[in-house]
C-alpha cells in the first residue's frame, strides 16, 4: 500500500492557471507561486462582494483518538464528492504548522486519495505565511525591549509584559525562558517565553482580518502589557502596526492550490483549536463562498473545540453561517473512546464501542441543540471494521435521527464519500433557520466560559483561584466583557483530563490563565495543563523525514 507522500508524488495535477480559470479568476488577479501555487490579489476578493453566497458546510469531528478520525481527509474527500456530482465546490483548509508535522499528530493535507496538493510544500514552508506571522510577532517584542532599553518613555512595567515570541517548533525549553542577560548592552533581564506561531495573537488577527486596513487596526490593538500605572500599552503606543501590516501584506492574500482530483481547494492561516480559535482565514473562506456552490471547510480538532470557536468567535465576527455540520467519526476511535486498548482496535469489540458511543452522542447533540444547526455523521471506513458494528453504531443512533453514512474516500477518492455529498445536498436543499450562539454578546466572561463548560463540556461548574478570577474581573470592567471567549483546553476529552475518554459528565473545568487578545477581539480561557508551546514525542516524526540525492523528499507521512 502506497504511503501518502507516494500517493501525492504520483498525482497528475494541472498548472494552477488552469485550476484559477475553471474559477472564473483572471490571470491578472493570482500570482503564482510556481507551477502549482498561487495568492490571490486582495482588490478581487474586493470585487465579488456583491455576488451572493454559496452554501458553507463544516466539517468536525468526534474528540480525536491516537486512532485518527480523518477530519482533514473528510474535507477533500467531500469536496471531490460534490464536484463529481454536480456541485461547483470549493474546499476551505488551514495551514499545517510545521510543529505537528515534525512532531506527533503530522501534516494538515488530508490522506490516501483525498489529498491537497502539492502535499510537501504545503506540509512544509508552503508561501511564506507562517514566517511571516512569526516576523510581525517577533518584530513587536523587539520594539518591546528596544523601547525599555531607551528610556521607557511609556513607563512599561517589565513585570507586566504579556506579549511573548513565537516561532513554528515544538520546543518545550523555550516556554519559559529569561531574556536580556548579559549586562546593560543587552537590555534588562526579564522572564519571557516563547509560544508556537499557531497561538500567536498574530495568526488569529490574520485570519479573522477582512481586509488590510482591517488587519492594521487589529494589530494597533494588541496589548502588550501594562505600565506601572496598570495602563494598557498597545502595539500602535510603539507605533509598531504599520511595519507589522508590511510583514503580512504578502501573506494576507488567500493560497489557491488543489486536491489530487484536480479541485479547487484555498488554505489559508492556521490556528489550533485546542490553543486558539482553530479555523482558516476569514477572507478565504468569504471568497470561496463567491467562486461556488458549496464551501467545505473545517475546524480543528472535536466539535466541542474547533466547531464552538467556528460557532461563537468565526461566525460571530464575519457574519458567516454554516449550512449544515459533517461529524466524522471512525469505529475505531469509538471502540477507544469505550476504553479499548489501542493495540487492540483491529478487533471486533461491540462493548467498547457500544460505551464509546456516548462521545459521538454528545457532539451531535452538541451541533443540533447548541449550536442549531442539522448534521450527519461521515464514519471514516477501515478495513477491520466489521458490518456487526456499523450495524450496533446505527442501531445507537436511531434515537437521534441522524444519517450514518460510511465513507471510503482515503481509499477511492472523491467516489467513495459520494453518499456523504448527496446527504449533505440532501440536508441543505432547505434554508436553516435555526442558528445560534453558546451564549450572547452581553453575558460576563465569567458566565461565558460556565455556558461553554456546562452546556457543551457536560461540566457541573468552573473553578479558578482568585488572582485568576480577579484578572478577569478586571477585563470585564475595563470594557472586555462583551468579547467572546477563546477556550485553551486539551482536545482529547471533553474535560480537561485527556485521560477520560468518551463522555464525562460533572466534572469541575479549571481556569488555569486568562490572557486578553485585543486584536484579535476575544479572550483567552487556558485550562487544564494545556501548553501553548508544546513539546516533542520520544520518538519524532522528523526521524522518518528525508530527501535523497535527486531531491525527493521521503517519509513525509
Amino acid at each position: 500500500m502506497n504511503s501518502d507522500i507516494e500517493i501525492a508524488q504520483a498525482a497528475r495535477m494541472k498548472p494552477i492557471s488552469e485550476i484559477a480559470a475553471g474559477l472564473g479568476i483572471p490571470d491578472s488577479a493570482f500570482d503564482p507561486y510556481g507551477r502549482y501555487k498561487a495568492k490571490i490579489a486582495l482588490d478581487y476578493v474586493d470585487s465579488l462582494a456583491d455576488r451572493p453566497n454559496g452554501k458553507l458546510i463544516l466539517v468536525s469531528a468526534i474528540s480525536p483518538t491516537p486512532a485518527g478520525e480523518g477530519k482533514t481527509t473528510t474535507t477533500v474527500g467531500l469536496g471531490d464528492a460534490l464536484n463529481r456530482i454536480g456541485k461547483k465546490t470549493i474546499i476551505c483548509l488551514r495551514e499545517p504548522s510545521l510543529g505537528p508535522v515534525f512532531g506527533m499528530k503530522g501534516g494538515a493535507a488530508g490522506g490516501g486519495h483525498a489529498q491537497v496538493v502539492p502535499m510537501e510544500d504545503i506540509n512544509l514552508h508552503f508561501t511564506g505565511d507562517f514566517n511571516a506571522i512569526a516576523l510581525a510577532n517577533n518584530l513587536l517584542s523587539a520594539l518591546i525591549d528596544n523601547h525599555i532599553h531607551h528610556g521607557n518613555a511609556l513607563d512599561i512595567d517589565v513585570r507586566r509584559i504579556t506579549w511573548k515570541r513565537v516561532m513554528d517548533m515544538n520546543d518545550r525549553a523555550l516556554r519559559d525562558i529569561t531574556c536580556s542577560l548579559g549586562g546593560p548592552g543587552n537590555g534588562f533581564p526579564r522572564q519571557d517565553g516563547f509560544d508556537i506561531v499557531v497561538a500567536s495573537e498574530v495568526m488569529a488577527i490574520f485570519c479573522l482580518a477582512t481586509s488590510l486596513k482591517d488587519l492594521k487596526e487589529r494589530l494597533g490593538n494588541i496589548v502588550i502589557g501594562y505600565s506601572k500605572a496598570l495602563k494598557p500599552i498597545r502595539a500602535r503606543d510603539l507605533n509598531a502596526h504599520g511595519a507589522m501590516t508590511v510583514l503580512l501584506r504578502e501573506a494576507l492574500k488567500p493560497n489557491l492550490v488543489q486536491t489530487l482530483e484536480n479541485n479547487p481547494a484555498f488554505i489559508h492561516g492556521g490556528p489550533f483549536a485546542n490553543i486558539a480559535h482553530g479555523c482558516n482565514s476569514v477572507l478565504a473562506t468569504q471568497m470561496a463562498l463567491k467562486l461556488a456552490d458549496y464551501v467545505v471547510t473545517e475546524a480543528g480538532f472535536g466539535a466541542d473545540l474547533g466547531a464552538e470557536k467556528f460557532v461563537d468567535i468565526k461566525c460571530r465576527k464575519s457574519g458567516l453561517r454554516p449550512s449544515a455540520v459533517v461529524l466524522v467519526g471512525t469505529i475505531r476511535a469509538l471502540k477507544y473512546h469505550g476504553g479499548c486498548d489501542l493495540k487492540e482496535l483491529n478487533k471486533e469489540n461491540l462493548v467498547a464501542l457500544e460505551k464509546g458511543i456516548a462521545n459521538l452522542e454528545r457532539h451531535v447533540s452538541n451541533v443540533r441543540t447548541h449550536y442549531g444547526l442539522p448534521c450527519i455523521v461521515s464514519m471514516n471506513h477501515f478495513t477491520p471494521d466489521t458490518p456487526a458494528e456499523f450495524a450496533l453504531l446505527k442501531t445507537k443512533l436511531d434515537h437521534l435521527q441522524v444519517p450514518v453514512i460510511s465513507a471510503r474516500h482515503w481509499a477511492d477518492g472523491g467516489a467513495g464519500a459520494e453518499d456523504v455529498a448527496r446527504a449533505v445536498v440532501e440536508l441543505t436543499a432547505t434554508p436553516n433557520k435555526g442558528f445560534r450562539f453558546v451564549y450572547e454578546d452581553e453575558m460576563p466572561l465569567w458566565e461565558k466560559m460556565k455556558a461553554v463548560a456546562t452546556k457543551i463540556y457536560g461540566a457541573s461548574d468552573i473553578s479558578a483561584d482568585t488572582k485568576v478570577r480577579a484578572e478577569i474581573q478586571r477585563l470585564q470592567e475595563a470594557g472586555y466583557g462583551h468579547y467572546p471567549i477563546c477556550v485553551a483546553k486539551t482536545q482529547y476529552s471533553f474535560s480537561t483530563d485527556a485521560q477520560k475518554r468518551g463522555a464525562p459528565s460533572g466534572h469541575t473545568v479549571n481556569v488555569r490563565e486568562v490572557r486578553l487578545a485585543a486584536g484579535a477581539e476575544f479572550v483567552v480561557m487556558v485550562c487544564g495543563d494545556i501548553m501553548t508551546m508544546p513539546g516533542l514525542p520520544k520518538i519524532p516524526s522528523s526521524e522518518h523525514i528525508d530527501i535523497d540525492d535527486a531531491g525527493k523528499v521521503l517519509g513525509l507521512f
